[in-house]
């Protein structure tokens, strides 16, 4: 099945796009008749590897998969990772080891296990009594794991990561820059919401996230105006720039909802003003979409087309998908917006998900 769309505005550029069977085929001029997007800007589809839920649903539940990838579709993100919690192996596997459905909304490209290889130090809302040390056996059980946080600094960790196949991104850590060192030399790619649930950057004891900037991995960050300031949000594109740093929603089920009680991994969480917290006041996910942060990501001052490229080439490099870039062979993905990032459109897989 082909599409056209005509005349969309890609960071400055008047071009049309062709999708065959989903897959970008031509861009430039094209003489096809097609959906003319009136120089609307187009921005390549959001890739959230980081979100736990949203509209009241969590991916714990084990259901309702579609009604979450609706929403993130209409909000924004093509693709996501929907992200465990940290409770029983036996939920975990529930969750993980299934038919991943397709043709729902965002596309959903696997997993990102969160927990229960973490440290309780630095739980946040994770539930402590379902930490443990990792075990490489009992994960090669689990499916369609794309990426797995982990504590490096925990029993057995290091071997975990030496021989683990999926992406190892660290955090809910303890660790020091020397362990952190270690871990990234065996494999580790990435932190996970950077500068949330580890030690923070110290001059004397640069710690985990000393080790990320030294060996320049991937950092995942929550840009949400919450989780972390704007100046060290700028600190963070300053130091890995935009081929490194990934933009997170990190969202849990109230994102979409009103403020209330909620259910989140199991422990009740209060919304306060958009804000997610455990009884204890610890932060417990955000209540946003990953196209806010963006959003907020350019309110910072960063430039639009890396603020974009961090929620989607970025992270589409690192999982190793043809997504998130207008290219030819790359998936066609795409966000409408009028000057004001007001959603008019959106396109997943060369088709109008919402018009």
């Amino acid at each position: 099945m082909k599409s056209v769309f005509k005349n969309g505005n890609l960071f400055g550029e008047i071009i049309d796009i062709e999708c065959t069977d989903g897959k970008i085929t031509d861009i430039g001029k094209i003489s096809d008749d097609g959906v003319d997007l009136k120089g609307l800007k187009i921005f390549p589809g959001l890739v959230d590897i980081h979100c736990h839920g949203c509209i009241g649903y969590d991916t714990m539940d084990g259901n309702h998969l579609k009604e979450m990838s609706e929403y993130l579709a209409a909000n924004g993100t093509t693709s996501w990772l929907p992200t465990t919690m940290t409770m029983s192996m036996e939920d975990i596997s529930s969750v993980v080891n299934i038919d991943i459905p397709d043709n729902i909304g965002a596309n959903i490209l696997g997993f990102h296990m969160e927990g229960p290889y973490i440290s309780p130090k630095y739980k946040g809302a994770q539930n402590e009594k379902y930490i443990k040390s990792p075990s490489i056996d009992e994960f090669k059980e689990l499916k369609n794991i794309k990426i797995v946080t982990v504590a490096p600094e925990i029993e057995n960790a290091v071997e975990f990561i030496k021989n683990c196949e999926a992406i190892v991104s660290l955090g809910h850590t303890d660790s020091d820059y020397e362990c952190g060192i270690m871990a990234i030399e065996n494999g580790a790619e990435c932190l996970t919401h950077t500068f949330n649930a580890m030690p923070p950057l110290h001059h004397r004891s640069p710690g985990l996230i000393g080790a990320a900037i030294e060996k320049q991995i991937y950092v995942q960050v929550i840009c949400d105006g919450l989780h972390i300031h704007k100046s060290i949000i700028k600190m963070l594109y300053k130091t890995f720039g935009p081929d490194k740093m990934i933009l997170i929603s990190d969202s849990m089920c109230a994102n979409g909802l009103a403020d209330g009680k909620y259910i989140f991994g199991g422990q009740d969480i209060v919304v306060k003003n958009s804000q997610a917290r455990t009884l204890n006041g610890a932060l417990a996910g955000s209540t946003s979409t990953l196209f806010y942060c963006v959003k907020k990501t350019i309110e910072f001052g960063i430039p639009e087309k890396d603020a974009f490229k961090m929620a989607s080439e970025t992270p589409a490099k690192m999982l190793e998908v043809k997504k998130g870039k207008a290219e030819k062979g790359y998936d066609g993905d795409f966000i409408v917006t009028d000057d004001k990032y007001n959603i008019k459109t959106v396109i997943v897989n060369g088709k109008n998900f919402i018009s």
